[in-house]
Formats: C-alpha cells, sequence, structure tokens
C-alpha cells in the first residue's frame, strides 16, 4: 500500500540568518529586545538602582537636616539656659541692693526719730533736777508741761499729728465714744470731751481718741416748743 506524500502550506515568513538572528525580507536585522532576558533585567536592575540611590540620598539629606536642627536646639537651649542664670543672678542683686536700702532708709528714719526725742529726755532731767532743789509743786508741773509739748513737737517732726476732737463732730473712723451726756439740740453728735488723745500718721490711724459726746435731751409733750 502506497502512502501518498502531501505538502502542508507554511505561511511563516521569518527568516534567520546564519546567526540566528530574525530579519525581514531584506535581510536586516529584527531582533527584538524582549527576545534576549538577559537585557531586560539587567534594565530593570539598572532603573530599581537609580531609585535606591535617589531614596538614599534623600534620607541622607533629611538625616543632615535633623542633626543641624538638633544641634541647633542644643544651642539656643544652653543660650536659653545662660540668659536664665544671668537673669537670676541680677535679680538677687538687685533684690539685696533694694533691701540694704531699705534697711538704711529705716535705720535713717529711727535715727531721726530718736534724735528728736533727745530734748525730751533733757527736759525730764531738767524737771527731775529743778524738784530737787525746788519742791514747788507749780514749777514741777510746768517742767511736766514743757515736756509733754517737746514730746508732741518730736512726734510732728516725724509725721505723727493728733486727732482734733472736742468741739468737732463726732467720726466713728477716728473717734472711739466712750460715753454719752445730754446736751442741747444745737451740740447733739459732738464730742464735749477727750479721754485720751488720738494720733495719725500721714493718713494711717495710729489709734482712736477716746472721747465723750453729747446727745440731744428729748422733749417732753408737756415742755414748749422752740
Amino acid at each position: 500500500m502506497e502512502i501518498e506524500e502531501f505538502e502542508i502550506p507554511v505561511t511563516d515568513k521569518r527568516r534567520f540568518n546564519e546567526k540566528g538572528e530574525r530579519v525581514d525580507l531584506e535581510g536586516n536585522s529584527t531582533t527584538e529586545q524582549a527576545s534576549d532576558p538577559d537585557k531586560g533585567n539587567s534594565a530593570a536592575q539598572s532603573v530599581a538602582s537609580t531609585r535606591e540611590a535617589e531614596l538614599e540620598a534623600q534620607l541622607k539629606s533629611e538625616i543632615q537636616r535633623r542633626e543641624a536642627a538638633e544641634a541647633k536646639l542644643v544651642g539656643v537651649q544652653a543660650k536659653f539656659d545662660e540668659l536664665k542664670s544671668q537673669l537670676e543672678r541680677e535679680t538677687a542683686e538687685m533684690r539685696s541692693r533694694l533691701m540694704k536700702t531699705l534697711e538704711e532708709r529705716a535705720k535713717q528714719s529711727q535715727y531721726a526719730f530718736l534724735e528728736t526725742l533727745l530734748p525730751v529726755l533733757d527736759n525730764l532731767n531738767l524737771a527731775i533736777s529743778a524738784s530737787e532743789t525746788d519742791p514747788s509743786l507749780e514749777h514741777l508741773r510746768n517742767g511736766v508741761i514743757g515736756t509733754a509739748r517737746s514730746f508732741e513737737q518730736a512726734l510732728l517732726n516725724v509725721g505723727v499729728e493728733p486727732i482734733p476732737s472736742v468741739g468737732m463732730d463726732f467720726n466713728p473712723e477716728l473717734h472711739e465714744a466712750v460715753d454719752v451726756v445730754e446736751v442741747e439740740e444745737e451740740a447733739d453728735g459732738k464730742i464735749t470731751a477727750e479721754y485720751r488723745r488720738g494720733y495719725k500718721f500721714g493718713e494711717q490711724l495710729l489709734r482712736p481718741a477716746k472721747v465723750q459726746v453729747g446727745k440731744a435731751r428729748v422733749k417732753s409733750a408737756a415742755e414748749p416748743q422752740a
């Protein structure tokens, strides 16, 4: 039995040269880049390396900026601590100078006040000496009066003033009422006597004056009206 031979039609028009490269009908090489897997991998690796280099450069730049910021922050903190210490020293020195000045002023005021009291002591000593040679009560009384006057003057010299009372209207901020006495209507609310003198130091009350206050007598219905 004979087998008939027949040809299978082929439509593949690809051509290859002696190097195995694909060529067109004119003999030019048309080898595709994708046909070389090693070449494609090399290109991908090159792109990845470039990207890694860029990321490393960015990371290095960020690290340098962070280190520079930290160094600047350390410098600012050191400067702040230095200024703070300087301010604390200056404040302490100023406080010390102020305290010293206030102490000196207080001592000067005490000195001036004590100096004004010395004449009072002199008058007391004179009154005592006079009473030893002259038993007259009148002379002793005059000596005591002079001493009291000199003491009041000493108080005035340092700013202490007596509070007016007798004949003045009663003021609860300056006067302390010890008792009340019946008076005519026109003297109602006025101070009629002083038991202890009060004093002020500038605008500050040292002590109130103890006084007697007049209160108008209540008229009965049978008494004629004025």
